[in-house]
């Protein structure tokens, strides 16, 4: 089982500090391209996770040829930007769906199905810290082969339909991603394999266990 320390010094409010920290974590590649074939491209991705308790922080590492930050509001089309994403389940009652633009646009949905989601209100969208090394500013595709990094601090709270207060001591199942619908080299990769005959992440069955010890 995947197990996702405690670091007590992670401060939401100074993300650049808490990017730092993070550094003392193992990195784990997104690096599954489960559907080379039709999308060949593979950028480099992977990520860092940890806790403070209160809330989860996330730091992703990108490199990728084109990168591309068109959407300009929260529950947007994220993933038709540059983007990562993560996907956790806490139980059978459905999944939560983290999506970050490189610039840090977010999208946040609750679901049982693909199709029937309920996304986050702005209320909770507001909780939700980022800080992104390309800035905030939206921008073109640019084929400047430049590294980026995205860090997010998630409060537990942000998990909209349980009442939760504590990332430490749970037990779920999740899966990351990287993906950029609308690049000019569009791929679709994965931290765990999937197994369907085309893109979607949207499959519960390919998370693996986790906790937040």
């Amino acid at each position: 089982m995947y197990q996702i320390p405690e670091i007590s010094r992670l401060n939401p409010n100074d993300l650049q500090t808490a990017s730092r920290l993070l550094e003392q974590i193992k990195p784990n590649p997104i690096a599954f391209n489960n559907w080379s074939e039709d999308f060949p491209y593979q950028p480099q991705a992977g990520f860092r996770m940890a806790h403070n308790g209160q809330e989860l922080f996330i730091r992703f590492s990108v490199r990728e040829e084109c990168t591309l930050a068109k959407i300009t509001t929260d529950n947007g089309e994220v993933w038709t930007d540059s983007c990562v994403e993560f996907f956790l389940a806490l139980d059978d009652s459905g999944y939560y769906n983290f999506e970050f633009s490189c610039i840090g646009k977010a999208l946040l949905g609750f679901r049982k199905e693909r199709p029937h989601a309920v996304h986050a209100p702005q209320e909770t969208m507001e909780t939700i810290r980022r800080y992104s090394t390309l800035g905030r500013d939206n921008f073109e595709e640019t084929q400047l082969n430049t590294p980026w990094e995205l860090t997010v601090a998630i409060p537990a709270t942000a998990l909209f339909r349980h009442q939760l207060k504590n990332w430490k001591g749970l037990s779920a199942t999740m899966n990351l991603y990287k993906c950029g619908d609308n690049l000019s080299k569009p791929h679709y990769l994965s931290w765990q394999p999937i197994d369907t005959g085309k893109p979607d992440f949207h499959v519960p069955r390919c998370f693996i266990p986790v906790c937040f010890i």
